[in-house]
């Protein structure tokens, strides 16, 4: 059994790496929903770029792309950690207290997510991890 744990935990630095890139595609949809209206959401039609949510779609593309390819990632997590708590306590928190019946819960999870990009960095498979191997 220690053989297993040990085996899986050589993993975890890649494992990393794939919750990083899945997360940013995750993401990166929400931004692209909002700017490029793909995929369509009606509530984001004819959305103003010069707003709340209009950044918000700015940071969540660029931010989505810099976490997959995981460059300037622990800077970008914790600008993105910040972004989807005033998300949170903007949008859903008035709501309601429970995260589960304000619709709160994709906000909270990518707060949290991206706070552990921002401790933990991009992982093995990163640009971020390539560059400090050329320095």
């Amino acid at each position: 059994m220690s053989d297993r744990v040990n085996g899986l935990a050589a993993w975890s630095p890649r494992l990393l790496s794939v919750l990083r890139i899945a997360v940013g595609l995750l993401f990166l949809e929400h931004g692209t929903a909002k700017l490029f209206g793909f995929p369509h959401v009606a509530y984001f039609d004819h959305l103003p770029l010069v707003s709340l949510i209009g950044l918000a779609g700015v940071l969540e593309v660029v931010g989505g792309v810099l976490v997959i390819l995981g460059l300037f990632t622990q800077i970008t997590a914790f600008i993105l950690s910040g972004e989807m708590a005033v998300a949170y306590f903007m949008v859903h928190a008035p709501q309601g207290f429970y995260p589960v019946l304000n619709q709160g819960e994709a906000a909270v999870f990518y707060s949290f997510v991206f706070l552990y990009f921002a401790a933990a960095g991009g992982g093995a498979w990163s640009l971020d991890a390539m560059r400090k191997s050329a320095a």
